[in-house]
């Protein structure tokens, strides 16, 4: 009896033991490193505000100063430069040789899109040479597009058709090849487009002019124009996000410091500087970043001619969307650790340009952004609201600095301001991974080179249109069958979803009186919406 009296004791003071145990463990590091991390986050933050910040001033002075030059320009100057580009296409010995490169992979619905674009650029017909390099793995793809080659062939359009028996360096490889080739030798300059873009004919008469005007750029940049942004709300997104990218970003890079990440599509290079630069190399999965740097350390300036815009189509499936963030998050932080040695060494820039390249390029833009937002809203805030009243939060950490951020970056898209929520709470989803790629990139992980082809529809919804609506016809006269069509999930987006759901219901009942509960059930719903796949266009397996 008395063993039983003392093991019921025992077991009566396990709960007061684990209690103790746990405020010891709570006071002595859970709550000091969570403050830690509190103050890890606001610098971080504030490294992205000033960033901000700064490239929004830089646009607002390029615009006053822009729109005092308009008014000091005169109608008969902007003639003059008219008629100096239609005088310079005429005379067919002035102009350049031109080589246009299409690389592609597997691309059935969209390589009829920019081999004819491609074929109607209006240029004279014996300074241009179209190399399509297509790496596809599909023999039936492959008929097709050397068949589509023929065609523009047979109609007098000087169309290489080039294919390889590897895919070795991927995208960079085929590029790499393709300028070996004795033709692609004797053209001066190299203009690249991906599969799905279509660039207007007027292309190389506004871009190829800038590099023949300066010899010390190699390079000319052109936006992209989204022929599906209307399609879902995923694109809608990507727009805002891509947007911001475009306008000022690449803005604010070629006035203040003549560099800016190359898109890998819809610009012209300088042969002789990418040659200078040591050519395409498959060290990353950011090869057109990785020429961009290297040209940049080698002394060459970069023009982004913004209000020249090319064609093409957004990602508008999830799967296709995350691979696409995995390796333009992860490649860039692999990029970092690679060629920080190189700024270092280099002696043809100057010191604030390598500032400019590690801090702000690399750093901040494609690190501190990624990681402050998923360990910031989606770990820390969540954590604070499990240890109530012990971790100071600050209120312009939490509220004040992410919405200045984020005005600023759907100021360049006006027309999806009513979608700013699901805009943040997406971003907020999307960052898990983005971290996760940066990570891995960083430590260089098995990850680090993986290259998953964006898949593409061939156009927006609209376009679509007349092809469903014609299977569909063709259904109503088979025989009825049952088919049952599946979402994909997606298993960490629900486990995230889970852990903010938790938070806001212990915030909600015990605390409150901050209203986190608020943001943090918004924010779970947003990753059980996407885990459970309702996030993109679906497209049925066929």
């Amino acid at each position: 009896m008395r063993s039983l009296a003392l093991g019921a004791a025992a077991a009566a003071g396990w709960p007061a033991t684990l209690s103790a145990a746990w405020r010891a463990v709570r006071w002595s590091v859970v709550v000091p490193a969570l403050q830690l991390a509190v103050y890890v986050c606001a610098a971080m933050s504030l490294m992205l505000f000033l960033e901000r910040l700064y490239m929004a001033l830089v646009i607002a002075g390029l615009w006053l100063l822009r729109r005092r030059r308009r008014k000091k320009c005169s109608r008969g100057a902007v003639a003059d430069e008219g008629q100096q580009l239609d005088d310079m296409e005429a005379a067919a010995d002035h102009c350049p040789m031109v080589l246009i490169q299409i690389p592609m992979f597997n691309e059935k619905q969209v390589y009829r899109l920019s081999i004819g674009a491609a074929c109607g650029l209006s240029w004279p017909s014996d300074r241009l040479v179209i190399q399509v390099l297509d790496d596809s793995t599909d023999a039936s793809i492959r008929e097709l597009v050397e068949v589509e080659c023929a065609r523009w062939a047979g109609k007098g359009v000087r169309i290489r058709y080039e294919n390889r028996s590897n895919r070795n360096g991927y995208k960079a490889g085929a590029m790499r090849e393709g300028l070996k080739k004795p033709y692609a030798k004797e053209c001066e300059f190299v203009a690249i487009f991906d599969a799905d873009f279509q660039p207007d004919a007027d292309f190389l008469r506004r871009t190829v002019p800038l590099l023949r005007r300066d010899p010390g750029v190699a390079l000319v940049q052109a936006r992209w124009r989204f022929v599906n942004a209307d399609d879902c709300i995923l694109t809608r997104i990507q727009e805002m996000s891509l947007n911001y990218h475009f306008a000022v970003e690449q803005e604010v890079g070629s006035a203040c410091h003549g560099f800016f990440g190359f898109n890998g599509t819809a610009g012209v290079w300088r042969a002789a500087a990418m040659a200078d630069a040591g050519g395409w190399k498959e060290r990353t999965t950011v090869e057109d970043m990785d020429l961009a740097v290297r040209a940049c350390l080698r002394g060459w300036r970069f023009v982004y001619a913004g209000d020249l815009a090319v064609r093409n189509e957004l990602p508008s499936t999830f799967r296709a969307y995350r691979y696409q963030q995995h390796r333009w998050s992860c490649g860039p932080a692999n990029l970092l650790r690679k060629v920080l040695p190189e700024i270092v060494r280099s002696d043809r820039v100057s010191t604030w340009k390598k500032v400019h390249l590690v801090y702000a390029f690399f750093f901040v833009r494609k690190v501190v952004a990624h990681l402050v937002t998923f360990l910031f809203y989606c770990v820390v805030i969540p954590a604070c609201v499990l240890v109530q009243g012990d971790v100071r939060l600050p209120k312009y950490v939490a509220m004040y600095v992410p919405a200045v951020i984020t005005l600023l970056n759907a100021a360049c898209t006006p027309r999806s301001w009513h979608l700013l929520i699901f805009w943040i709470l997406f971003e907020n989803v999307m960052s898990m991974h983005r971290s996760k790629a940066a990570v891995i990139g960083l430590i260089e992980a098995s990850r680090a080179n993986e290259w998953v082809v964006t898949d593409k529809l061939g156009g927006s919804a609209a376009n679509n249109a007349a092809a469903a609506v014609a299977k569909k016809n063709k259904k109503k006269h088979q025989p009825a069958r049952k088919r049952f069509c599946s979402r994909e999930v997606h298993v960490l987006e629900l486990l995230m979803g889970a852990c903010l759901l938790y938070c806001a219901v212990y915030d909600m009942v015990f605390f409150g009186r901050d209203h986190f509960y608020i943001y943090l059930l918004l924010q779970s719903a947003a990753a059980f919406i996407v885990g459970f796949g309702y996030v993109g266009a679906f497209v049925p397996a066929s």
